[in-house]
């Protein structure tokens, strides 16, 4: 004897799971209206179509960038997806914020730990594969940032394209969202050039001491002579590439590091993270 399946029955069900209607009537009618059935009968097609396109690139997304109410925690959370419909999609951004939200609520530390935290009843873990379900593209938790200081300042660029967090040694609200649309805007490797990693600093020094080795006017000019240039040439880069050396982008007058000091003479930037799409 068949179940009779009511729109009440299926609206329950995409509420529930956010698959589509057409895929919630099939669920029930599968599963003779067992609804936890229906449930599972969905999710295992989640992982049929995470299976068909796991050989696909997840380049589009949301980035969300947040803090702790306190400002003294913050998160960056990327949930990609393979199309710029979808990313910019309402549901999907408000998909993504409630998974964001759940990593500041739970204190999470990483992807895995984020994973198993419940929204609603519900893991996120479950909560992706049912989406993945429901818009049939390869979807997930493809970056989790997270960072702790005195005081944390956040920034979303570009329809949730590019997220920033800054930590900061001190609050100062309008100077940490000024900083965080510098490193937003201008891409620093580091915060000085201290903090450049090695191999970073390796690899520009080998990239310009071959630019000037190539050069016919410095044929046969001493190694000394190469080393001497190659060293100008690397302060350009820690002044161009590292935040505190940087033009500040609302005054190219004076560097990050002198705006800082405007504010308030210890204001330091400890650490930032920035997240970019693509």
């Amino acid at each position: 004897m068949s179940t009779t399946i009511t729109a009440a029955d299926i609206n329950k069900l995409r509420q529930a799971t956010g698959a589509g209607m057409m895929d919630c009537r099939k669920a029930l009618t599968e599963t003779n209206g067992d609804f936890e059935a229906a449930i599972d009968w969905l999710r295992k097609q989640g992982q049929k179509v995470a299976a068909k396109r796991s050989d696909r690139d997840a380049k589009e997304g949301v980035i969300i960038a947040q803090t702790t109410a306190d400002h003294t925690t913050g998160f960056i959370v990327t949930i990609s997806c393979e199309t710029d419909f979808v990313s910019k999609n309402a549901d999907f951004v408000a998909f993504a914020q409630s998974i964001a939200d759940a990593a500041v609520a739970n204190n999470v530390k990483s992807v895995e730990e984020l994973n198993e935290v419940s929204v609603n009843g519900a893991k996120v873990a479950d909560l992706i594969n049912d989406k993945l379900a429901a818009i049939g593209e390869k979807i997930g938790i493809s970056r989790f940032e997270r960072i702790e200081a005195p005081y944390i300042a956040s920034y979303i660029h570009g329809a949730h394209r590019l997220g920033v967090l800054v930590a900061l040694n001190q609050e100062a609200a309008e100077a940490g969202k000024d900083i965080a649309m510098q490193i937003a805007a201008l891409n620093p490797v580091a915060v000085d050039a201290a903090a450049v990693p090695a191999e970073v600093i390796t690899r520009e020094r080998a990239i310009v001491t071959e630019q000037i080795s190539a050069d016919p006017k410095m044929a046969g000019k001493p190694a000394e002579m190469i080393a001497k240039i190659a060293d100008g040439k690397m302060n350009a880069f820690f002044k161009e590439q590292t935040l505190l050396a940087q033009a500040f982008v609302k005054d190219g007058s004076k560097t990050v590091a002198d705006h800082l000091k405007s504010v308030n003479a210890d204001l330091k930037v400890i650490e930032f993270k920035r997240v970019a799409l693509g």
